[in-house]
């Protein structure tokens, strides 16, 4: 039976991306018909005037409606008349979009270099509340208008990479240079940013004029604008930071495979024997790859607060945690980063839109979606589990001259 299993799990590490897209859309498939069936049924316990009779039962919930909500919703309900390119849940669909990318692209960092960065909540929450202060504090030296726009948005998204970096490099270090198990020291660090966060805006920085929790508000020209005539004026998203985000996701995508940093990082993660070996400095390369991976969830918290609010807020939404399973979900590729943050997106937003059309319950729609997201990733899951444990070829380093790499001669072979 063991055997069995490690043959399935290298079938699955050797998958092209051709196989990997047929799999995931036959998940998918699976996944909408179980689902369908799930609310069908559940549509037999819920009170309702008008359902679908069935042997003396009464189906309440209609599962094409459900769908149809769900993922032509999120998109404004394309098929009906008076649809506009700029509509609310569009603009809330690409909102979550951004915002997901930033944070999984700081899981998939981490996990190419064969960590598991599970504290890009706590990272985006320090980036955030950096992001917030800086701006604030900026603005009352920084002239207003266009200026201040070109001087403050570019700070305080250096702010929110400088606070998640240096976050994220405290894990790092412990990992290099204490073997403290990288999970659970990122896991503690979230809460501790939370508390951390809490205790400095009570102290130092909540806004005076609310009750809420709360920093000041940025200036408005301080925020992340929207581009003239094709701007969404709805909700707080701009296609500017959408722009941004794909650059991000495509300059991280080159950096990995282009780069000899990226060489380094992907080698100490896929091979850590071979890498060391070859003389990769993995100390130096744990801390830099925690480093840049909490950079990222930093932006993140920046361009929450000055794409979204306008300020930092102590509720701040598990977008950390969403960037693990959208990581998972495209295979901790930069660029697959992408599609399923999108997919993220038009979850998110088409729940909402379930929740205004029909009678179906919130926690059924929680149940639908994450049975999805289950189906979708869990043949990435084990994929990336045979690359990492059992695929041909990636257990200990070779010698070029075919000899045993932990033995050496002593000698340069001549004595």
């Amino acid at each position: 039976m063991s055997n069995r299993f490690e043959s399935l799990l290298e079938r699955l590490a050797g998958l092209s991306v051709l196989d990997r897209i047929v799999i995931s859309l036959a998940a998918l498939l699976a996944a909408v018909l179980v689902g369908g069936v799930l609310v069908f049924v559940s549509g037999a316990f819920a009170s309702c005037r008008s359902g679908l009779q069935l042997g003396g039962t009464t189906f309440c919930y209609n599962p094409m409606q459900v769908y149809y909500e769900l993922f032509l919703g999120a998109l404004g309900h394309p098929l009906e008349g008076g649809w506009s390119l700029t509509n609310y849940s569009l603009g809330r669909t690409l909102q979550q979009t951004t915002l997901l990318i930033f944070a999984g692209l700081s899981v998939a960092v981490a996990f190419r270099a064969g960590l598991l960065n599970i504290g890009t909540q706590g990272q985006l929450v320090v980036g955030g509340l950096a992001t917030a202060v800086t701006v604030v504090y900026a603005a009352s030296i920084v002239p207003g208008g266009f200026v201040g726009t070109v001087v403050l948005i570019p700070l305080g998204v250096l702010a929110g990479a400088v606070g998640g970096g240096l976050y994220g490099a405290i894990p790092g270090a412990l990992k290099a240079y204490a073997d403290a198990n990288e999970v659970i020291t990122t896991i503690m660090l979230n809460i501790i940013a939370a508390g951390i966060t809490s205790t400095l805006l009570s102290w130092q920085f909540q806004d005076p004029d609310s009750s809420n929790p709360e920093t000041r508000p940025v200036p408005e020209y301080a925020e992340i604008p929207n581009i003239p005539v094709i701007g969404f004026e709805e909700v707080n998203f701009s296609l500017l930071a959408l722009a941004f985000a794909v650059v991000l996701m495509i300059g991280m995508a080159w950096l990995l495979a282009r780069t000899s940093f990226g060489y380094e990082l992907r080698t100490s993660g896929e091979q850590p024997g071979a890498a060391a070996y070859g003389g990769v400095d993995e100390k130096r390369m744990t801390v830099a790859s925690m480093t840049l991976s909490g950079a990222l969830g930093g932006i993140g918290g920046a361009f929450w607060v000055l794409m979204v609010h306008g300020q930092w807020l102590e509720n701040v939404p598990s977008l950390g945690f969403d960037g693990i399973a959208v990581s998972v979900l495209a295979g901790n590729s930069p660029i697959g980063v992408g599609a399923a943050a999108f997919l993220f997106g038009v979850f998110q937003s088409g729940s909402q839109s379930i929740s205004t059309a029909t009678s179906v319950p919130k926690e059924l729609v929680g149940v639908l979606t994450g049975l999805i997201i289950l189906f979708v990733a869990m043949p990435e899951f084990f994929r990336l589990i045979g690359r990492r444990y059992v695929a041909p070829g990636t257990t200990e380093p070779v010698r070029t001259d075919g000899g045993d790499p932990a033995v050496d001669d002593g000698g340069d072979g001549d004595a």
